[in-house]
């Protein structure tokens, strides 16, 4: 005899990139997803967190709720869950990001980099090796982070980092925690190469794990029915013209693709969220910028319900929106 179906289906969340205005992004589609379909994004069976996404994830999974990271984002009152984590935490500052901390002389690869690129040439990725090279950055993410603590979150969480010396991508969850606990391995997703310093873990170097893909979606767990996929660093709707910025975008949506087949193929279904033209044009160059942070979080809240609203989109989460 069949055991009987599981009546609630399983969410995946998988949270992308994107600094402090991705966060702000992440904030508002978030807070829309719970106003507009009744869905807690706590309740998720698995996040996976990249970057200002590890970060945002780790706050769900200490009980924050969704609304509140938006209201935090735009200074407005917190409910006490919220308080009880968001009310003690002085608002970040950070330096202005300037071109010039990315064009000094990168780094000589160590002989383990070369090694690693000469076995894959295929899939040697120039940009990524860049990044990894990239001279360090001296601000230090991680003491800003301490307040996540050390325990592991309960209920399935994961982060992705990249390890420096080779740009392989690691990816942080309950059974391969640091011994520095959460806080150690969200600072290792956020280290932005450049930016910040490397973040040392059980003798390692870490950097952002964005410089291996923004979203990281294919981490997802196999047991996940549907997994929904905010992408602060890719785009609703094509751009035109030549700039840095849609070649990031693209870039991002082309990791993503791949990632989304992957899935696909592990009959895992998906649903994906990303910035639209107005919330775009609010991001900017500047990705620690706070000066636009709660405007992003109106637009991106809009967008994501305009997203919602779509048929295709609706059509996914019917059945599947209010269960985790």
């Amino acid at each position: 005899m069949r055991p009987p179906a599981d009546p609630k289906p399983k969410l995946g969340l998988v949270l992308g990139a994107g600094g402090v205005t991705g966060a702000a992004y992440l904030a508002g589609a978030l807070a829309a997803l719970e106003n507009d379909i009744g869905w807690d994004p706590r309740t998720a069976h698995a996040i996976v967190g990249t970057s200002a996404g590890a970060l945002i994830g780790a706050l769900l999974r200490g009980g924050v709720p969704a609304g509140d990271l938006a209201a935090w984002t735009v200074r407005s009152r917190l409910s006490d869950e919220g308080a009880s984590v968001l009310a003690a935490l002085e608002r970040p500052e950070f330096d202005a990001v300037r071109l010039g901390q990315f064009l000094r002389l990168p780094r000589i690869p160590r002989p383990q980099a070369v090694w690693s690129a000469l076995r894959n040439a295929r899939r040697f990725d120039p940009l990524r090796a860049l990044m990894t090279h990239l001279h360090d950055g001296t601000r230090d993410v991680e003491a800003r982070l301490q307040f996540l603590g050390t325990d592991w979150p309960a209920s399935a969480f994961s982060c992705c980092a990249v390890r420096r010396s080779d740009g392989r991508r690691h990816v942080f969850g309950p059974t391969l925690g640091p011994s520095g606990g959460l806080a150690a391995a969200v600072a290792a997703s956020c280290a932005v190469p450049g930016y910040f310093a490397p973040v040392d873990v059980d003798g390692v170097d870490y950097l952002d794990g964005g410089i291996a893909s923004a979203t990281n979606a294919d981490v997802v767990p196999g047991d996940v029915d549907l997994a929904i996929v905010l992408a602060p660093m890719a785009s609703a709707t094509p751009q035109h013209g030549f700039s840095l910025d849609r070649l990031i975008r693209e870039r991002t949506a082309g990791k993503l693709r791949d990632e989304l087949a992957h899935l696909s193929a592990r009959g895992i279904e998906h649903v994906v969220f990303a910035p639209g033209p107005e919330t775009i044009a609010l991001l900017g160059p500047d990705f620690m910028s706070d000066t636009a942070t709660a405007e992003i979080v109106v637009t991106a809240f809009l967008e994501t319900g305009e997203q919602l609203r779509e048929r295709e989109v609706i059509e996914r989460f019917e059945g599947r929106g209010h269960a985790a």
